[in-house]
């Protein structure tokens, strides 16, 4: 048994009957390097303070609050993509263009507000998948995949946002799995001006 399969069966035995669990066949490694990015980009945005929000990110033409709601959204963007992939139902709200736009200005409170909760809707969405959920295809505007490929693209844009704030993050913590791919991305980021789910048409 792994490191990892170890700890989440320690988690179930304390926890008990009724918490919810990922399926037996989630991509958990991949899932955990998301839920560990969602804890580390957390710990830098509660470190910023409002003022600090405010300055530019060293991907051109993204302050760090853009870098944040961009964050934001685009677990909102999966989650949505998600339910509507498993035929359920639940809240819609924008995250094209005009949504990041205006979730950039929010202020500071709701900014950290946005961020929080839809990391955490994102979360309960993937633990409601079954082990046949996990493999129905999903579309989003950069991928079309299984849904099980989205725990990664999640992890990868949390620890490339925790870089892109330049407030702290730092390569060396990023988890060796996705290391070295986003010390490439770091090579261009300054000619990148969006990426991922934001990319200009």
């Amino acid at each position: 048994m792994s490191d990892l399969s170890l700890a989440r069966a320690e988690l179930r035995a304390r926890q008990g009957k009724g918490a919810r669990y990922d399926a037996p066949h989630a991509p958990a490694e991949a899932l955990h390097l998301a839920r560990r990015g969602v804890a580390y980009l957390a710990r830098i945005v509660n470190g910023l303070d409002d003022l600090g929000l405010n300055v530019t990110s060293p991907r051109t033409g993204w302050s760090r609050r853009r870098v944040i709601a961009g964050t934001a959204l685009q677990a909102r963007r999966i989650a949505q993509a998600i339910e509507d992939a498993t035929g359920r139902q639940g809240d819609r709200a924008p995250t094209d263009l005009a949504a990041l736009d205006l979730a950039e200005t929010l202020p500071p409170r709701a900014l950290r507000h946005l961020t929080y909760h839809s990391a955490i809707h994102l979360d309960v969405v993937w633990r409601d998948l079954s082990d046949a959920e996990w493999d129905l295809p999903v579309a989003l505007p950069d991928m079309a995949a299984r849904i099980r490929e989205t725990a990664e693209a999640r992890a990868r844009q949390l620890w490339q946002a925790a870089l892109d704030l330049d407030a702290g993050g730092r390569l060396r913590d990023v988890p060796d799995a996705i290391r070295a791919d986003l010390a490439q991305a770091r090579q261009s980021v300054s000619a990148s001006p969006a990426r991922g789910l934001y990319s200009q048409p």
